[in-house]
């Protein structure tokens, strides 16, 4: 079922020139585009809110999957998908009632999404597999920048493809994955790739975009 795709992650974008950003990633190819919303409080950093993602989404048609990470996601499921999120992933650690969650998302008609921390056990999602969209796949820890790829977390991938069992779920992964890592990602039969930094600080984002896709 993999449909090898990349969602550019708007957080490593230069803000100051973010139209032209976010159309040389669209140019380039890409479908989707990831956005991560952090609260300071489930993770240390502090993100944007819906009011930034509503003024973006006025500049593109692309897919928004918004990946909240945040305590009590529940409160602002409704923003982030009136601000224009189409897919809204919220943690399995961060949730005190996932199917609560899931049903708030749906009823908002977008599509619901869990991730799950690198150290989390993959099986935690069979549960919930017939109402979920869209599994996220942490290859890192969330929440802080630069870290490397977790190479344990390949395991949790082959495991949920496996789990998936022709289920129209997508599967991505987000954290350390570049032209090093991507290959190995792929090999794992999972659909996305979130990609930030080893996109937008390549010298040349159209060419980074379709080595990441061609690999």
């Amino acid at each position: 079922m993999s449909n090898r795709n990349i969602s550019p992650s708007i957080l490593s974008a230069d803000f100051t020139n973010i139209k032209e950003q976010i159309l040389a990633v669209e140019s380039a190819g890409a479908s989707r585009l990831h956005i991560d919303v952090m609260d300071g409080h489930f993770v240390p950093n502090l993100t944007f809110g819906p009011f930034i993602i509503k003024q973006i989404k006025a500049l593109t048609n692309m897919h928004f999957e918004t990946h909240l990470m945040i305590e009590n996601p529940h409160k602002y499921l409704e923003e982030y998908i009136q601000a224009g999120s189409d897919t809204v992933i919220f943690h399995y650690e961060a949730s005190r009632d996932i199917e609560r969650d899931i049903k708030i998302i749906k009823d908002n008609d977008a599509l619901a999404g869990l991730a799950i921390n690198p150290d989390t056990n993959p099986e935690v999602l069979e549960k919930y597999m017939d109402k979920i969209d869209y599994i996220l796949v942490m290859s890192v820890f969330p929440g802080f920048g630069g870290q490397s790829f977790i190479v344990e977390t390949l395991k949790t991938m082959e495991t949920l493809v496996k789990m998936r069992a022709g289920r129209d779920i997508l599967i991505g992964v987000d954290g350390g994955v570049n032209l090093k890592t991507i290959r190995k990602v792929y090999e794992t039969g999972i659909d996305i790739t979130i990609v930030g930094s080893g996109i937008y600080k390549a010298d040349n984002i159209s060419t980074r975009f379709n080595e990441l896709m061609n690999i």
